[in-house]
């Protein structure tokens, strides 16, 4: 079965980064998009970045310029890089992935990773 684990997440100062990790693993499809979501305490589950099997990139309004997300083929790795972090960026991180092109539809998105805490302190 699909199996996705994030890593990465951490205790910051504003204007600081971290750089997140997706590892997975089962996945047997070749056109796929893996994005990443946040959750704060209180609030909907909403989408921050997603890349697709043919490297096609999106991120949410919030997060441009700040937030870069790549994959490695070679580990299976999802990274997403992110720089000047903000206070408003605290939330749980999650790694998702779905058939096809990128989604910003939370329900659109089958197997989810355990979730990964993202701090960052004013």
């Amino acid at each position: 079965e699909v199996q996705l684990v994030e890593s990465g997440g951490g205790l910051v100062q504003a204007g600081g980064s971290l750089r997140l990790s997706c590892t997975t693993s089962g996945v047997t499809f070749d056109d796929y998009a893996i994005a990443w979501f946040r959750q704060a305490p209180g609030k909907e589950r909403e989408g921050v970045s997603c890349i697709n099997s043919d490297d096609y990139t999106d991120y949410r309004n919030s997060v441009k310029g700040r937030f870069t997300i790549s994959n490695d083929n070679s580990k299976n790795t999802v990274y997403l890089q992110m720089n000047s972090l903000k206070p408003e960026d605290t939330a749980v991180y999650y790694c998702t992935i779905r058939v096809g092109f990128c989604s910003w539809v939370l329900k659109s998105y089958r197997y989810w990773g355990q979730g990964t805490q993202v701090t960052v302190s004013s």
